[in-house]
């Protein structure tokens, strides 16, 4: 049984990327599984920090961003927004190149809050960073959009 609400195959969520952090990132979505989201982020000059290893804010956006699509999705859009509330992150593996890859899964689904983990990994598979978000689900039809629809 599939965790999201609805056709989620039909949403396009790279389409509502650009002209945001996420675009900026590189942050792309890889697959949509029934009990986890799937995304890659590079690592390069855009995330990396002084010392030329991956910054944690970054590894930070890319948790949030996978926790709060995967909300998104989790959620009737018509009725419901998700916002995010908590983040936290362990730092636990340096890494200078390539990209790292984040699944996102439900720890719990509920009606007003969302605890959502997510694995980031290297290339090789080694785990880099573990971040847990808290969504608050609000009332309000979802706001996400692409950038003609914000504009």
């Amino acid at each position: 049984m599939s965790l999201w609400f609805g056709d989620v195959a039909a949403i396009d969520l790279s389409a509502m990327a650009p002209g945001t952090l996420i675009e900026n990132l590189g942050i792309e979505i890889v697959a949509i599984r029934d009990d986890a989201l799937v995304g890659r982020m590079p690592v390069d000059r855009r995330s990396v920090q002084p010392a030329g290893v991956l910054h944690g804010g970054a590894s930070v956006a890319l948790a949030e961003t996978l926790a709060s699509w995967a909300g998104y999705l989790a959620v009737d859009r018509e009725r419901f927004h998700v916002v995010g509330m908590e983040i936290n992150a362990n730092h636990l593996r340096p890494i200078s190149s390539g990209w790292v890859v984040g699944t996102v899964t439900a720890i719990n689904v509920g009606r007003r809050v969302h605890v959502w983990e997510i694995r980031i990994v290297d290339e090789a598979g080694r785990l880099v960073c573990i971040s847990r978000c808290t969504l608050a689900v609000i009332e309000q039809r979802s706001t996400y959009a692409t950038p003609d629809e914000r504009a």
